[in-house]
């Protein structure tokens, strides 16, 4: 295994964005005299054609949007849709990639007033960061669309009980499963369960050279953050919640399955290599995925990952002993936003409700939901299988994606989400043992609430 630097070089690209973050900040203060909305009414001329900012309705401009998703997973389907029908007001989509380089480089492009009329945040503590930087515009300038009522479950990205972003998702995370190797195993698919089984079902899938669970380092903390939801993040006296013993269980029964041959894939070997675990899982690499519903783009590309299993859903398996103290991750999500230094804020905003209200819909067989009450659910689920409808447990699908269990959107500070993170990469990675990991993580977290006054 090898993670020489590991921790160092996300380090440095972490001190890199905050630098970056600082500077823009005090930019924005400087600016914020001289920068105005403007008119920002919503209006479209008779035709439906978005109003352009200019005083000259006959100006043709441009917008570009920032997405995560590829091009050709379905944003660029979207573009075409409305150039086609918008003549004036065409939409151009630039893509990047979500992870801390990805998300840099939108950030840079928002600092240096590059062309970015609209950009995704895929986190609400991206969003946030977003909004203290000054990027993103307050949505409450416009008074023509109820984002509340149009989209359900839309207040948990409010800042300041402000929309500074549109949910347009339903964001769902679960497992995947190798249905094949799953019923070769004798093993029931999970309709509800705990870590502690997962680590037994991983262990009886692994094969020669086949993991028996593999992961997105994204939604890779997800089981920390659904603890605190319940527990708390603080604690009564207001001191750091973060050393919770479920935390610890999470982290040794994953590094046990870490260290047990192919059980699970370890975390420097993992990051290091920067393992396409989709691929792995759909290549039958692995028999299990803790992923979301983004990998439909790629489980339906039967081109470039052909298949010949079904693949069933389980939900995200819970630390909490008892059901009732559990909470997964979910809700909406994709929030879009108008750059608050966009010149085509009017044409931006149009565009955007019609995104959500349907024009996404070529989004769908890439994983993307639509969250909007506009959207028919039975549509949506054709559109998601397509052609490769018998390739999935659509039983178990239905029973992942509408549910009413009661999901959270992580919200945690940047500054917090780092140096967990980097604890518990301690730990993985074998530098300090389970104990000194979360004091370690509660210590820095009581430090940060000091500092800002929490």
């Amino acid at each position: 295994m090898k993670h020489t630097h590991l921790t160092e070089g996300i380090s440095l690209l972490k001190k890199k964005m905050a630098a970056l973050l600082a500077a823009v900040m005090m930019g924005t203060a400087l600016a914020g005299c001289s920068t105005g909305m403007g008119t920002t009414n919503g209006s479209a001329n008779a035709s439906g054609t978005p109003a352009a900012s200019s005083a000259n309705p006959d100006e043709k401009i441009t917008l570009t949007m920032w997405g995560g998703v590829p091009a050709e997973s379905g944003p660029q389907a979207v573009v075409d849709a409305w150039n086609a029908e918008n003549p004036n007001v065409q939409v151009k989509y630039e893509r990047f990639v979500n992870d801390d380089a990805g998300n840099l480089k939108l950030d840079t492009a928002l600092a240096t007033g590059q062309d970015a009329d609209l950009f995704v945040s895929y986190s609400k503590t991206l969003l946030q960061r977003r909004v203290d930087a000054g990027f993103a515009l307050d949505l409450s300038a416009y008074s023509d669309y109820d984002i509340d009522e149009n989209i359900p479950g839309a207040d948990e990205w409010k800042i300041d009980d402000k929309y500074y972003g549109m949910p347009t998702v339903k964001s769902n995370f679960f497992v995947w499963f190798n249905k094949e190797l799953l019923d070769e195993a004798g093993l029931p698919l999970p309709e509800e369960w705990t870590w502690q089984e997962m680590k037994a079902y991983a262990e009886k899938l692994k094969g020669d050279k086949r993991y028996g669970l593999v992961q997105h380092t994204e939604p890779f903390p997800d089981p920390l953050d659904s603890v605190s939801m319940k527990f708390g993040y603080t604690k009564a006296d207001g001191t750091s919640h973060m050393d919770h013993p479920l935390y610890g269980e999470w982290m040794e029964t994953l590094k046990s399955m870490m260290d047990d041959g192919w059980t699970t894939v370890p975390y420097a070997e993992q990051v290091t290599s920067k393992m396409p675990v989709d691929t792995v899982f759909l290549s039958g690499e692995a028999a299990m995925l803790n992923a979301g519903t983004w990998i439909f783009r790629s489980s339906n590309n039967m081109k470039d990952n052909p298949r010949t299993f079904k693949i069933a859903f389980a939900p995200v398996p819970r630390l909490a002993e008892d059901p009732a103290d559990y909470v997964t991750r979910g809700g909406t999500g994709d929030a879009i936003s108008i750059n608050a230094n966009s010149k085509h804020k009017d044409a931006a905003w149009t565009f955007l409700k019609w995104y959500a209200d349907g024009g996404m819909l070529p989004m769908v067989p890439g994983g993307r939901l639509p969250a909007s009450k506009a959207v028919d659910a039975d549509d949506t689920m054709k559109l998601l299988l397509g052609e490769n409808a018998d390739t999935y447990d659509q039983e178990s699908l239905k029973r992942v994606l509408f549910n009413d269990d009661v999901k959270y959107s992580r919200s945690l500070p940047q500054q917090v989400m780092d140096l967990r993170q980097e604890e518990y990469e301690n730990f993985f990675t074998g530098k300090k043992d389970v104990q000194t990991t979360l004091a370690d993580i509660a210590r820095r977290h009581n430090e940060f609430l000091k500092q800002n006054g929490s």
